[in-house]
């Protein structure tokens, strides 16, 4: 038995406007109450105790459903179920690979390339997505905003803009010259290669000139880069920021083959910074993109910093070695003095005895010894020149042994002992912190990991971090709240001893 009509019985496709529903009872309906289901579940019921009719508003996204249970004159009970009307205001998505391109004039451009669109109902509509492309003149140089839109079945509209960068027509050019230096430095570099296949071959035949003044190819390299430290030593040193900054690396010249100052690691520093943004440049160039200022900024400090890594690292290296070497010097020196020898010759059994810098500073101080310097002054100026804390306690002892006297082989076997416990301690504290230091590690680490991560995942996710000014702020204050964490870490697990 029908007891009533809708006045819209279903939608068959989704709208994104609210739909009004008047439900409208016949005569034999004493009364009725509607269940409104949104998604399959009950959201609402409403009881009318009258033959009167009802106005349902649907208005939020989903899928209803009304079904209305009415009790008849006659004292049976029926129910009447609606269709389906699907109300969607969810406004489709567009996603961009990039938000920002650059072009030079007359390059061809792909507008659909990277562009994809969903929608909550429709699924995937990129085949609808249209764009303001035709009305741009890339022709001239210039920044445009090439706007995407896309509607989908119900009527919602969304739209997602890309900033172009149109750049001079010079850059064509300036691309070319680079293409064309790269490619005539590689036909050099094979013509070398061939040379030197062809050198090595003839070599067991050729009589070569004992006195020979070619250069090879990596002397020649480090030749014209003296040349350019040189160029850049005479302008920094007249600044009075690069000389204190010159100073504090002073300490990395003894480990460093190319340079013999702080002001010449700090111009070697630029360099290697220019460098790496050069190959960036070029780099860039070949892939049909403009390097921007953050980009080389960013570049410019990574190889700013690089020499750092290296000199720290192989500083570190050089002092363990130095110590160790030291504590040699100062066992072989003992059992000299036990052995009945004089400081004199125990230095000479040392300078043969031990090699690297400690058997080359001993060498040094048994010549100045030899040209009449006094004992106190050569050994002074030893902890002066090798900067280690034992050496300064090896000079302090031998001043006080050659002004007041005393037993030379007793305070020698203090000092040997004393730097084998401090040695002990140090693997000891090395052992028991090692751990807490890969977790240190492991934080410091785990920003870089997880930005490299998520950049494979979805290449254009960290894209706002340097396009808009909101990002490259929020960028700054990262960098600098992870420099702060880095410096609170170390100061905390450094341990002296």
């Amino acid at each position: 038995m029908v007891i009533g009509q809708f006045n819209i019985d279903s939608l068959t496709a989704p709208t994104n406007k609210d739909v009004i529903l008047v439900f409208s009872p016949y005569s034999n309906v004493v009364s009725y109450t509607y269940y409104v289901y949104k998604n399959n579940n009950l959201v609402s019921n409403v009881n009318i105790t009258s033959n009167s009719p009802c106005t349902i508003n649907l208005s939020d996204t989903g899928t209803y459903k009304v079904v209305v249970s009415a009790n008849l004159a006659n004292g049976f009970k029926e129910e009447i179920s609606s269709g389906y009307y699907i109300i969607d205001k969810e406004k489709p998505i567009i996603n961009l690979d990039n938000t920002e391109i650059q072009l030079y004039k007359g390059q061809k451009f792909n507008v659909a390339a990277g562009v994809t669109a969903s929608d909550n109902y429709d699924g995937n509509i990129t085949n609808k997505v249209t764009s303001n492309y035709d009305k741009l003149d890339l022709t001239k140089a210039g920044t445009y905003k090439l706007t995407y839109t896309v509607n989908d079945q119900a009527g919602n509209v969304n739209h997602a803009d890309v900033n172009i960068t149109v750049a001079q027509g010079h850059f064509v050019v300036i691309q070319a010259l680079f293409i064309a230096s790269i490619l005539i430095v590689l036909y050099f570099l094979n013509r070398f290669r061939k040379t030197f296949k062809l050198e090595k071959r003839l070599e067991p035949f050729v009589i070569k000139p004992f006195n020979s003044k070619e250069l090879s190819l990596f002397d020649k390299i480090v030749v014209y880069y003296h040349k350019w430290l040189k160029k850049f030593n005479k302008v920094l040193s007249k600044s009075e920021f690069a000389k204190k900054y010159a100073s504090s690396l002073e300490k990395y010249v003894v480990v460093s083959r190319l340079h013999e100052s702080g002001i010449d690691i700090v111009s070697g520093k630029i360099i290697i910074a220019l460098l790496f943004v050069f190959i960036a440049v070029i780099t860039k160039i070949f892939g049909l993109k403009i390097v921007n200022m953050y980009e080389i900024s960013l570049i410019f400090i990574v190889g700013f910093f690089v020499l750092d890594i290296l000199f720290i690292t192989k500083y570190k290296i050089f002092k363990w070695k130095l110590e160790s070497d030291f504590i040699a010097a100062i066992t072989i020196m003992n059992n000299a003095f036990k052995s009945g020898r004089s400081i004199t010759q125990a230095i000479d059994i040392v300078s043969n005895e031990v090699k690297g810098v400690i058997g080359r500073e001993f060498n040094k101080m048994s010549l100045e010894l030899l040209y009449g310097l006094e004992m106190d002054v050569v050994f002074k100026r030893f902890a002066e020149r090798i900067q280690l804390e034992e050496a300064n306690y090896l000079t302090a002892s031998l001043t006080i042994l050659n002004k007041t006297g005393g037993n030379i082989i007793q305070i020698f076997s203090s000092i040997e002992k004393n730097m084998f416990n401090k040695r002990k301690l140090r693997l000891e504290l090395s052992s028991l912190t090692s751990g807490s230091k890969i977790v240190v590690f492991v934080l410091l680490a785990m920003p870089f990991f997880f930005a490299f991560v998520v950049s494979i995942i979805n290449p254009s996710y960290f894209l706002p971090f340097v396009t808009t000014n909101l990002g490259i702020i929020l960028l700054l204050f990262m960098i600098i709240y992870y420099i702060i964490f880095v410096v609170i870490v170390r100061k905390i697990m450094k341990v002296t001893i």
